[in-house]
């Protein structure tokens, strides 16, 4: 039997409500008697077998939702008696439909108790969700649902902007006395790209700088891309651009190495901001290839992503939004994420 503690009071309020229109008892104490019963036996239900939860991811196979997923079995590990996890994803972040057949798939298992959810398409997750009656929680990427009880992630238009205020400075500190930035996004119409764009053209403008929006790349999260993109904006601006942000690091990456191969020295000072602080992009800012990314505690947010379904299982009721927090990684402490990383990922 799996735990039930979600509906344990539930069942202890249906009982005491049987035993009065049954006429079981005219006393008080006989009612509280049986009140006392159903809760032992919500209890018992509670202490028996882990929770079953899927946990679907964006992708299962790029290095940021690796640890993510090595966030979520951190706990499950710590917590063998309390949670089983399922882990499953598709193979982009444009495999719409493959995520959707697994969402699919899970919600008609009745083995699962709860399911935590990065949806590629909120609009769509949030369909799918609407008739289930078990615990929803999101991360990474919210999901506008009453089903979804809460969202553990970054706030992504926060980082963002705390980004690109730090971009700004170190232009500033390059030598541009113009302050230009384009974007090179990933998907048009994604939550987490649009916060992400919202936080870094609210950050360049409040320190004076010009957000492109009629410029923005959109490159589907993907590097290959990204290329494509920066090529465009070379062509279109060959004097150079003071920042280039991007939705994640394989762009701003990809970015990067793009303007450095093309030799057109307007471009050697040019500000390179990632975000997601993954261990490539850390590298490739101690080694003088990226500029700074603006990093998500992703680690943090598989851990605490489970961490919140099972406190939800048991009956607490979860805080709407559980931050996990960011860091601007530059060269001063890039290191020492990387270090982070490797203990995380064995």
């Amino acid at each position: 039997m799996k735990r039930r503690s979600w509906i344990a009071a539930l069942l202890a309020g249906t009982m005491t409500l049987s035993l009065t229109a049954c006429g079981g008892s005219d006393t008080g104490a006989a009612d509280t008697t049986g009140a006392d019963a159903a809760a032992d036996t919500g209890a018992a239900a509670a202490q028996e077998g882990p929770y079953n939860v899927s946990m679907i991811l964006k992708t299962g196979s790029a290095e940021f939702w690796k640890i993510i997923q090595a966030g979520a079995e951190a706990y499950e590990k710590e917590h063998p008696d309390l949670v089983k996890l399922s882990i499953k994803g598709p193979p982009s972040e444009t495999s719409y439909e493959e995520q959707l057949n697994m969402l699919e798939t899970d919600l008609n298992n009745p083995e699962f108790d709860g399911y935590l959810i990065a949806p590629l398409q909120s609009e769509a997750v949030a369909t799918m969700i609407a008739n289930t009656d078990k615990p929803v929680i999101a991360f990474d990427t919210n999901i506008e649902s009453d089903k979804c009880l809460s969202f553990v992630g970054t706030g992504n238009k926060e980082a963002a902007k705390q980004g690109a205020i730090a971009a700004v400075e170190q232009a500033k500190a390059a030598g541009w006395t113009e302050i230009k930035c384009i974007e090179i996004a990933g998907v048009q119409g994604d939550a987490t790209n649009t916060a992400r764009m919202e936080g870094y053209a609210e950050g360049i403008a409040e320190c004076g700088g010009e957000f492109l929006s009629d410029e923005t790349q959109y490159a589907n999260a993907t590097a290959d891309l990204a290329v494509t993109c920066m090529e465009a904006i070379m062509s279109k601006h060959p004097e150079g651009i003071a920042i280039i942000c991007s939705n994640n690091d394989d762009m701003a990456l990809a970015a990067a190495r793009t303007a450095r191969e093309s030799g057109n020295k307007a471009y050697e000072n040019t500000v390179f901001l990632g975000f997601d602080g993954q261990q490539s992009a850390c590298e490739a800012i101690l080694n003088g290839e990226l500029t700074m990314s603006a990093a998500q505690n992703n680690f943090d947010i598989g851990y605490k992503a489970v961490e919140t379904m099972v406190k939800t299982l048991q009956g607490e009721t979860p805080d709407a939004f559980v931050d996990t927090g960011t860091e601007i990684v530059t060269k001063d402490n890039a290191q020492d994420r990387i270090d982070r990383f490797k203990s995380y990922l064995g």
